[in-house]
């Protein structure tokens, strides 16, 4: 069994804060991302498989749950049902984007969940797995960088209590 330590969770205002927004404003926020950096290393068939299927991706620290669609002009949210959702806290997100933690690990320590289409999730997996994350250019990589120094930073106060 792997006995990675607890991923540092979010900070509670910031959790907080994020968690009352409605679901509208993070998915449209994913949407781009998945725009900018997924859709154009996508082939014909893995969007053929995508397109119109409903993916939820929640980030269980921050309470927030992203529905994704893929259309024929790109990802739009969805407010739909999700076929599959894929669940971890921002921090397990943060390490599987920037290739640090593997997708399998976390999942079989229970840190990463697919719950629903198991092969519509298998499907996605792969498709993000392909993805070089750690090229981030441009506003983004600066921004995911900030938030992991405010969830390190967190973390680290919260363990001298402990």
């Amino acid at each position: 069994m792997n006995s990675a330590p607890p991923a540092p969770l979010l900070p509670a205002r910031l959790a907080g804060l994020i968690s009352r927004l409605p679901q509208w404003p993070p998915s449209t926020a994913v949407c781009a991302v998945l725009n900018l950096l997924f859709l154009p290393t996508l082939d014909a068939d893995t969007r053929g498989l995508l397109k119109g299927r409903i993916i939820a991706i929640q980030v269980s620290d921050a309470g927030i749950e992203c529905r994704v669609s893929l259309h024929s002009i790109g990802f739009l949210p969805s407010l739909a049902a999700p076929e599959v959702t894929i669940r971890a806290c921002a921090w397990d997100f943060y390490r599987l984007a920037r290739r640090l933690e593997d997708p399998d690990t976390l999942f079989f320590s229970r840190r990463l969940a697919i719950d629903g289409d198991t092969e519509l999730g298998l499907l996605v997996k792969n498709a993000l797995d392909a993805v070089d994350w750690t090229r981030v250019s441009g506003p983004l990589g600066p921004a995911i960088e900030r938030l992991r120094r405010l969830v390190e930073r967190s973390h680290k106060r919260h363990r001298r209590f402990l």
